[in-house]
């Protein structure tokens, strides 16, 4: 049995069902584009936490900015070229 440990991925899953209401995702509403790895950052000074979500690549998709009030800001990196 190994001692290291394997980074979690997440299943990133899109809702095909824009006029969908309510939190109930069905099957046939929703497809998965693929996979990702989340990590998160705080920032002892400032309250603000950081979150990094990458494929399973390790490419940075999405940089979220959580202030402790409660705020959100996303920088979103497109690799489509």
């Amino acid at each position: 049995m190994g001692n290291h440990f394997e980074d979690a991925l997440f299943k990133d899953i899109f809702s095909k069902n824009k006029s969908q209401t309510g939190n109930l995702l069905k099957k046939e509403d929703v497809e998965i584009k693929g996979s990702a790895k989340i990590t998160f950052e705080d920032d002892e000074v400032d309250g603000t936490r950081v979150i990094l979500k990458k494929d399973a690549n390790d490419s940075i998709k999405e940089i979220k900015f959580v202030c402790s009030c409660g705020q959100t800001k996303s920088i979103i990196l497109d690799y489509s070229e």
